[in-house]
């Protein structure tokens, strides 16, 4: 080698500063929302009335909230603005749909000032939020949140991405929205399965950050499972603040921001052994917290009372803490195959793997486990 020469880059911009995100109160308005500003419906394509591609799924587009937002379009489109609705559920969370979200702008002569509005749960907000930061490099994009888990987590910090083959969003940016609109109400149409899904995440901020909301949602656990509006607003709203809190000092996830992986590295790992979509994420967080709190004890690292007060609440809840999840496949090689699919996980670093653990309630721990020791709460 005769010389050389180092360029220097500056960190690539994630699409916006910042996230406004703003709160509702009562039934979801989308109309008004999105079609109130009169001088931008016959407006030219400026600045302040950019065009926007609006994506959400068959399951949201049915919602009673949705449906009037749904039959402003004629064959998907209402005057410069478009719409376009996938199929529902983790199967369609895939880099063919993302793509499809592409190939519509494209095709529509979109262009990087336009905005991609991702309206639904996770699913489709990573998606669209992936698709945006791909389209000319980089286009805007907004979240209206229709499930409880995209309120207190998925929307919230610009993950993105999909999933590729059977592991769970393997492709992927940091892409944040400009804008997030949350209305609780959208959490009083939720089935069952997704509000349970859903408080996963809520109690696992909780976990993480927060003794006082701990306490709130135990000593409000009833209302919680009775969907108390009041009870929920301030869940959601201490959520946000936290898990904000948190992607301000560490955005691309290189030291704090991956607490917000508790029982994530378990969980993915259910997820993708038992086949993706066949256990809602939050079910699976949710028993992966609970492996977590074993393991965490396994290691000495917190008390057997505190490992047996969480795998309580969870319980309380509805959700699977036993080291066999019915969903596993071949269960004789269950704990073998869990562990082959986190070694996987794109958080880990070296050989081992990566888990983030608690000595108590906001009391985290990142640290590297032996494949033995993992076995033994599998």
């Amino acid at each position: 080698m005769s010389h050389s020469y180092t360029v220097k880059y500056s960190s690539i911009h994630p699409g916006t500063d910042s996230t406004e995100i703003l709160f509702f109160e009562g039934q979801p308005d989308l109309v008004s929302l999105f079609f109130g500003n009169e001088k931008c419906e016959n407006a030219d394509f400026t600045h302040d009335c950019a065009r926007r591609l609006f994506v959400t799924d068959t399951t949201i587009a049915q919602l009673p909230d949705v449906k009037p937002f749904i039959n402003e379009f004629n064959n998907g489109k209402r005057g410069k603005d478009l719409l376009f609705i996938l199929g529902a559920g983790e199967k369609y969370k895939t880099i063919e749909s993302v793509l499809s979200i592409v190939r519509i702008a494209l095709e529509n002569n979109f262009n990087r000032r336009d905005i991609f509005v991702g309206i639904g749960g996770g699913v489709i907000t990573d998606m669209t939020a992936f698709a945006a930061s791909m389209f000319k490099r980089g286009a805007k994009v907004e979240f209206v949140s229709t499930t409880l888990l995209g309120m207190v987590d998925a929307a919230v910090g610009g993950k993105t991405g999909c999933d590729f083959e059977s592991f769970k969003n393997m492709i992927g940016a940091f892409y944040p929205a400009q804008k997030l609109y949350i209305f609780p109400q959208f959490v009083q149409s939720l089935s069952a399965d997704e509000y349970r899904s859903g408080f996963a995440e809520a109690i696992k901020t909780a976990f993480l950050y927060s003794k006082d909301l701990y306490e709130f949602i135990k000593e409000n656990r009833q209302k919680i499972l009775e969907r108390n509006p009041e009870v929920l607003q301030k869940i959601i709203t201490e959520c946000v603040k936290a898990k904000a809190n948190v992607v301000e000092k560490d955005f691309t996830e290189k030291n704090i921001r991956m607490h917000l992986n508790l029982g994530h590295t378990f969980g993915h790992a259910l997820e993708s052994t038992a086949g993706l979509g066949k256990v809602s994420h939050g079910d699976a967080v949710a028993w992966g917290m609970a492996r977590a709190a074993c393991l965490s004890a396994e290691l000495g690292l917190c008390s057997t009372s505190y490992r047996d007060e969480i795998i309580e609440i969870l319980k309380f809840f509805g959700w699977e803490t036993g080291a066999n999840h019915p969903a596993q496949k071949n269960s004789g090689r269950a704990a073998a195959t869990l562990l082959d699919a986190m070694k996987k996980d794109k958080k880990n670093s070296s050989d081992k793997i990566r888990f983030v653990l608690q000595k108590g309630i906001a009391q985290n721990v990142i640290t590297e486990v032996e494949d033995e020791i993992i076995l033994k709460v599998l």
